[in-house]
């Protein structure tokens, strides 16, 4: 502490002696702020210095374990002494009433007794250390991380194995990372004591080298962490005796890539089993690594390789090698060295004054490099237009005020760790003047050039001094509204003229000029108002745009948004280009960073951004230029060349690798060499980068060596030539003399070439070196080729057709050239190719053959009548699909005239085209021709399925979705699934037919406060595609009194239906005859229906006889084969009631047990449901047509209503018609009345009729003939046929009178009579488990022709025309109008009125009603109704 205070006087005296030496000359107020103690002051101004203030220790990365308590050091200097706090996470910490945390006096943090469990961590995590003297300022040391090691968990336990004597072990036992420390081993059960030949690597593992007998025994690994130890599985180690035969070689531990922080020590594994026992060797980058002489070196025991104090220099690969004399084995792995960020230039402290402009310089290295960032009095510098980080790191700070004095801190962090550094910056006063005039205030300040981005101020001199020499001006501007001032000084006395630049357009400045002369600053001239010019829309250069390197490959540009973006930036264009081309590439960008990939290594590249707005390309930035980092040369070296100068010495001659691959600054190359018999001694050695030769000398006589080359950077080594053999001469040749003659020499002429071959001179005794070829026209000395001594031919190129040659070849050696050999050649002549072109083929054709196949035909005119070919010419057959913007074509040849084309899209439209190739010779292509593939079933799901509620309507949802992207057709329809229980089986689920170009659905009345999932399938013409996966959607809980089951209100007997034809329920104009007529016919059929049910039910209750007991019996005998029993003990009679809006019955009391006749198999609810049998059928080809008819409305949506057990019905509205009543047949089980009737037929429907199952969401809406509901019923999908009873069961069960012919006869005559017409006769049924039974609900005529309103919100499945058909009787019927359905009513109805009493009555009602009278019907309906209730109840 005495040489720190002795430090300090000694600062302190030397600054106060510079503050001297300054007083003597004068300083504008403008000039460049001082730095590093130099205190700009003037005579009279206080002397200010600069305060140490900075840490003595800084807190550290720490590990603990739970239990214990750790101690985060922190101390920091100053005068007086600062105040310590301290920040976990970015938040200060409470230490005053934390009983666990407290501050040491010297300011470290003790946390005592760490707490950690799975979900509780609240100490680990990021410290820092925060120093406050309240006259200074605050400053932050580096970040801590405090680790706690969690609870011990074994990744790998001990084995059991055996070794033999004198051979390796390894015992794994690995746990979490930060329990490594607290590892230790027991053999036996007693703590085993670890050697040089027995050691624990860092992962924990044993390792045992030179196993003995002692060795035997039972190990196990212990953690010790604070707690309770805790023990791994007992694994035993056999040592067996040396069997004194050989073994493989097998690794037991390999070496795997590590990343270490320069400093610390690694250990890289290696154990090798085998015998002979291996011994184990380690090369980095190819290169021996010498582990005896090194320090930092050690080889451990079994082979491991411990580097200590690790250095950049270490990072590379490594390879374990280990030989045992018959084999060796050899593994790698690559050593990454990391380094902590490091200053290299530190911020120093700075002298200012206001509105001058300063920059804190902070330059830093490290490995990731290091992001920094800026902090003032310990809160996070934010960059605006006044503080900029400049030059990558650098913090500019733009016109001071007083309130930036402080201090400011640069803090560097990368992966590995962070540092900080800082200064102090002083905002210094101006000083008083001296005695001597003052200038007065500068006359007539203007604003001579107003531009966008920069103004340009003149003035006069001041009134004082009119010549004003020798004054010099500042010019302080400042935005209008902002106190932050900065200044502009004059570059030289007696200019009255200055240019700010770097301004904003259309932005109000305001401009004040002072003049200054050797007594000081004079008055300030009056405030000038000017604002710039605005600039065209378009944003302004990015600021800031800096790059740096990353890896060889790529290097990051960052840039900040740009100060005039005049509007939201809409993304940028980074452009770069390579030095030294003139191609310039581009990329968009949306961020203000971006990391290019790809480049060149070692290439430098110039970048520079431009910003877009809505209105285009902004300002261009500065090029800013950046080379990638250099890396180990890609390619090995060129043109590898063996030369044998005699029996002991090999010269090698190679070129450096190709420019492109060097990848850096070559510094050398390495030269490895060994004996072909002896492949694992390998000898090598460096030479100078620019060295392309080298002389082995020191061989062996008569042997063969093999040599590799490879290029060095200063990043490692390159890949190395393939291995190159020589061998050493047996004994030195003769080199005295010069060789003999080559002993044969042979020409082969070409056109342009003549390929020349020989053998070498009979005296092998004469070293030769190579061979010279001499040639040229008529004289061999035109051209001179050198070539190897190993070579035996030559290709001589280049030549001239037609020409006579002649050719000399001599062998040569050091002393100089033997004797020539001669021989001449003719090259052949030149032939020219036919030009006549090939006519293309004409008549291609594209057959259609399946959804991917398309056949290919033509013919080809050059060929004969028969057209058969006979020649080797071949065709090319070429295809891409027909959109403008696809200009790929495909290609495939064929020998025939026709090819056959696959692996099409489904539903594409392709072009063809076909050339003709023979020879040379090639056609060119034939006209096009076009094919569309077929369609196929989607192959894809719809996608993005979304389920929403619709506002105000909390029951009511909306299903949106997107088309498959696999559609392979017109998607014509889609199906939606939903259910409340997603395991169900998917025919239980309720389904939700809708057109094929909407994407979008309403589904009402669900329950409230209730899980609903939902799939949707597509189809097209082709069949349905996969389901989408399920979507769960929670409807909102209920807000009102309604909910499920609750009864809609009564309207009273005053309710009048709406007599408009505008209110009909599919908006079709109606007149009001045609509206009082059905008016009529509805409550004609209700009245006579309500009339007979009444009169049924009587009579059932009250008919006891033994004749009905018997049948009864027999009835339950028949149904309780059936899965579905009907239990007549516990169901009650239905309360029926009126709904007068909807003119339909409803059920109130349903009964708790399913209909037995009907089953919960899913029935398709039209032909396109069912897989087609027959595509011959008209009906099913009519159904098909007919199916998704129309457009739905954008309020399309459909009712969940008559829920039971979770499994509403789904009514499905159908083509619109003229308003009338629906009957529809509704199969209903035993109730406590025994006197059901079933019969084939129902009552004559003026629409469509429907079957509503009610304990099944399945309408049917279907038509079909007795053939198609057969073949419909074998083919519904996931439908077990035995799950159905036939209604002619039923029928021959509980009828008193039996029809046999009834079915039959409605069948047939439904059948003929669509065969006549043309039209789909709509029924409603149960699948028949007998082909030829089924009952049939047909309807009447409709009055007029079907009319269809598009606004109808419906989902259309078939549009049919209604038919006269016999009617016989009726199960249960349900009136509603076609425009909205209903839950239908169960009424037991033994029998039906004849279709003339049927017909005769609703004729007279037509006639008789007025619609007076109709009020007063409706009001004796209700009553009816309430008689009804009191029956049934009774």
């Amino acid at each position: 502490m005495a040489a720190e205070r002795g430090a300090r006087r000694l600062l302190s005296t030397s600054s106060f002696w510079l503050y001297c030496l300054l007083l003597l000359g004068r300083r504008a107020p403008g000039a460049a702020a001082a730095r590093s103690g130099s205190a700009p002051q003037s005579p009279g101004a206080s002397i200010r210095t600069f305060t140490p203030f900075y840490f003595l220790v800084e807190p550290v990365d720490t590990l603990s374990v739970r239990g214990s308590s750790v101690i985060l050091n922190c101390s920091a200097y100053s005068e007086p002494s600062p105040k310590i706090e301290w920040k976990k996470d970015g938040t200060f910490l409470n230490l005053v009433s934390d009983d666990r945390r407290q501050l040491l006096p010297d300011g470290s943090l003790f946390i005592s007794n760490v707490v950690h469990s799975k979900h509780n961590k609240p100490d680990e995590g990021y410290y820092q250390c925060v120093a406050t003297v309240e006259s200074l300022g605050t400053i932050v040391s580096r970040t801590a991380k405090l680790t706690v090691a969690g609870l011990p968990r074994f990744t790998s336990q001990p084995e059991p194995s055996s070794v033999y004597a004198g051979n390796s072990a390894i015992l794994n036992c690995e746990v979490n990372a930060d329990l490594v420390p607290f590892v230790r081993w027991e053999q036996n059960r007693q703590p085993l004591l670890l050697d040089d030949r027995v050691i624990k690597l860092p992962s924990g593992t044993l390792v045992i080298s030179n196993a003995t007998e002692g060795d035997s025994g039972l190990y196990r690994c212990v953690v010790e962490s604070g707690g309770p130890p805790k023990y791994s599985d007992e694994a035993e180690l056999k040592v067996l005796p040396d069997p004194e035969v050989t073994s493989h070689l097998v690794f037991l531990k390999q070496p795997s890539p590590l990343v270490r922080v320069i400093g610390q020590d690694v250990v890289l594994p290696c154990v090798a089993s085998g015998l002979p026992t291996p011994a184990i060797k380690w090369m980095k980058n190819e290169e021996a690594l010498d582990t005896e002489s090194s320090e930092r070196l050690v080889l451990l025991s079994g082979g491991s390789l411990e580097i200590s104090d690790v250095t950049e220099d270490d990072a590379g690969t490594y390879f374990c090698i280990a030989d045992n004399g018959n084999e060796t084995i050899e593994a790698q792995a690559e050593l990454t060295v990391q380094a902590q960020p490091e200053f290299l230039k530190q911020p120093t402290n700075i002298y200012a004054h206001e509105s001058m402009d300063i920059i804190f310089e902070c330059e830093v290295t490290g490995k990731p490099t290091p992001t920094v960032k800026w902090v003032k009095n310990g809160d996070m510098v934010i960059p605006s237009d006044y503080f900029k980080i400049v030059k990558e790191h650098n913090l500019q700070v733009l016109g001071l005020v007083k309130s930036d004095e402080g201090f400011y801190q640069c803090i560097a962090e990368n992966d590995v760790g962070n540092a900080q550094a800082g200064a102090q910056l002083i905002i210094l006063e101006h000083a008083p003047a001296t005695t001597g005039p003052l200038p007065s205030a500068p006359r007539d300040v203007v604003a001579s050039l107003v531009s966008t981005r920069f103004i340009k101020l003149t003035w006069r001199t001041p009134a004082s001094d009119p010549h004003g020499d020798n004054l010099t001006y500042s010019v302080f501007y400042t935005k209008e509204g902002i106190a932050r001032e900065r200044v502009e000084n004059t570059s030289r006395p007696g200019e009255m003229q200055v240019t700010i630049q770097n301004l904003m357009p259309a932005t109000v400045y305001i401009f004040r000029v002072m003049a200054q002369n050797k007594h000081g600053s004079g008055e300030s001239s009056a405030p000038l108002r000017v604002e710039t010019q605005p600039e065209v829309q378009l944003p302004g250069p990015a600021p800031n745009i800096r790059a740096y390197a990353v890896s060889p490959t790529s290097i990051t540009v960052m840039w900040e948004t740009p100060l005039s973006g005049n509007g939201e930036i809409q993304n940028y264009k980074l452009y770069y280009m390579e030095k030294g081309t003139d191609k310039e590439q581009d990329v968009d960008v949306s961020s203000h960073s971006y990391t290019i990939n790809g480049l060149k290594k070692y290439t430098e590249y110039s970048f520079r951004v431009v910003a877009y707005n809505k209105h285009g390309p902004g300002v261009s930035t500065q090029d800013v230029a950046v080379r990638t980092l250099s890396d180990v040369p890609s390619a090995a070296p060129q043109n590898l060349s063996l030369e044998v100068r005699n029996s002991k010495s090999i010269m090698i001659h190679w070129q450096p690798p190709a420019p492109a691959t060097q990848n850096g600054q070559i510094t050398g190359y390495k030269i490895r060499y060994r004996k072909a018999s002896r492949k694992s001694d390998v000898t090598e050695t460096l030479v100078s980068g620019t060295q392309l030769s080298q002389l082995i000398e020191g061989l062996d006589r008569g042997t063969e060596y093999n040599f590799r080359v490879a290029a060095l950077t200063i990043n490692g080594t390159g890949p190395a030539t393939d291995w190159l053999s020589a061998e050493t001469f047996e004994s030195d040749l003769d080199e005295t003399r010069v060789p003999e003659v080559p002993s044969s020499l042979h020409v082969r002429p070409l056109v342009t070439s003549i390929v020349v071959s020989w053998t070498p001179p009979e005296n092998q005794n004469i070293v030769v070196r190579g061979y010279a070829i001499g040639y040229g026209i008529g004289s061999p000395h035109a051209q001179t080729i050198k070539v190897d001594y190993k070579q035996r031919y030559y290709t001589i190129e280049n030549l001239d057709p037609s020409s006579h040659y002649v050719i000399t070849l001599k062998a040569f050696n050091n002393v100089g050239e033997g004797i020539p050999l001669y021989e001449s050649a003719v090259t052949r002549p030149h032939t020219v190719p036919d030009p006549t072109p090939m006519m293309p083929p004409v008549g291609v054709q594209a057959s259609i053959l399946s959804h991917d196949t398309i056949r290919i035909t033509w013919a080809d005119n050059s060929l004969p009548k028969h057209q058969k070919i006979t020649d080797s010419r071949y065709y090319t057959v070429r295809w891409k699909t027909n959109i403008p913007a696809n200009t790929k074509y495909k290609n495939a040849n064929a020998t025939t005239l026709s090819y056959l084309v696959t692996g099409l899209k489904p539903n594409t439209l392709y072009e063809f085209s076909v050339m003709v190739t023979k020879g040379r010779r090639s056609s060119t292509w034939s006209m096009t021709a076009h094919g569309t593939t077929f369609e196929l079933v989607p192959t894809s799901p719809p996608k993005d399925v979304t389920v929403v509620s619709k506002e105000g309507k909390p029951k009511t949802i909306i299903v949106n979705w997107q088309p498959p992207s696999e559609a392979n057709g017109k998607i014509t329809g889609y199906i939606i699934y939903y259910s409340t229980d997603v395991n169900a089986e998917i025919h239980d689920w309720v389904i939700e037919p809708v057109v094929g170009n909407r994407l979008t659905h309403q589904i009402q009345e669900l329950t409230l406060d209730t899980p609903y999932y939902f799939k949707i399938q597509a189809r097209n013409s082709k069949g349905m595609g996969p389901m989408s996966e399920a979507v769960q959607f929670r409807t909102p809980k209920a807000s009102g009194s309604g909910g499920k089951g609750s009864r809609l209100p009564d309207l009273g007997s005053d309710y009048k239906p709406p007599m408009s034809g505008s209110n009909s329920p599919h908006g079709s104009p109606t007149s009001p005859l045609d509206s009082n007529m059905l008016l009529v016919i509805i409550v004609s059929v209700g009245v006579i229906t309500i009339v007979v049910v009444v009169i049924i039910a009587v009579f059932c209750t009250r008919r006891t006889t033994s004749h009905q007991k018997k049948k009864r019996a027999a009835c339950k005998s028949v149904n309780g084969s059936h899965k579905y029993k009907g239990n007549s003990k516990d169901v009650k009679p239905p309360d029926l009631w009126i709904h007068h809006e909807r003119l339909e019955l409803k059920p109130i009391d349903k009964s708790p047990d399913p209909n037995p006749i009907m089953t919960d198999t899913p029935i398709p609810r039209n032909s396109q449901d069912i897989t087609p049998v027959d595509n011959s059928l008209d009906s099913n080809i009519h159904q098909r047509r007919n199916s998704y008819r129309g457009h739905e409305s954008e309020d399309s949506m459909s009712t969940l209503a008559g829920r039971r057990g979770m499994r509403p019905k789904m009514m499905m509205p159908f083509d619109s018609q003229p308003p009338q009543p629906v009957i529809s047949a509704h199969p209903i089980h035993s109730l406590d009345n025994p006197h059901h009737h079933f019969h084939s037929s129902s009552l004559a429907s003026p629409a469509r009729s429907h079957l509503y199952h009610p304990g099944s969401p399945w309408p049917i809406g279907t038509s079909m003939s007795l053939s198609d509901r057969a073949n419909s019923t074998e083919s519904v999908r996931n439908t077990p046929s035995t799950d159905t009873m036939p209604a002619s069961s039923s029928q021959t069960c509980c009828t008193d009178h039996q029809d046999p012919e009834g079915a039959t006869s409605s069948s047939y005559l439904a059948s003929s009579q669509e065969e006549d017409s043309g039209q789909s006769l709509p029924t409603a049924h149960v699948r028949p488990s007998h082909p030829l039974k089924s009952f049939a609900v047909p309807a009447i005529p409709p009055p007029g022709p079907p009319t269809y309103d598009p606004a109808l919100p419906s989902t259309p499945l078939l549009s049919q025309q209604a038919l006269n058909h016999h009617i016989h009787s009726v199960k249960t019927a349900s009136i509603g109008t076609l425009g909205r359905s209903r839950p239908p009513m169960p009424v037991v109805v033994p029998s039906a009125p004849e279709v003339q009493e049927t017909t005769r009555m609703l004729e007279d009602s037509e006639s008789s009603y007025e619609p007076d009278e109709l009020t007063k019907e409706m009001a004796h309906l209700e009553g009816l109704m309430k008689d009804l209730n009191a029956i049934t109840t009774a």
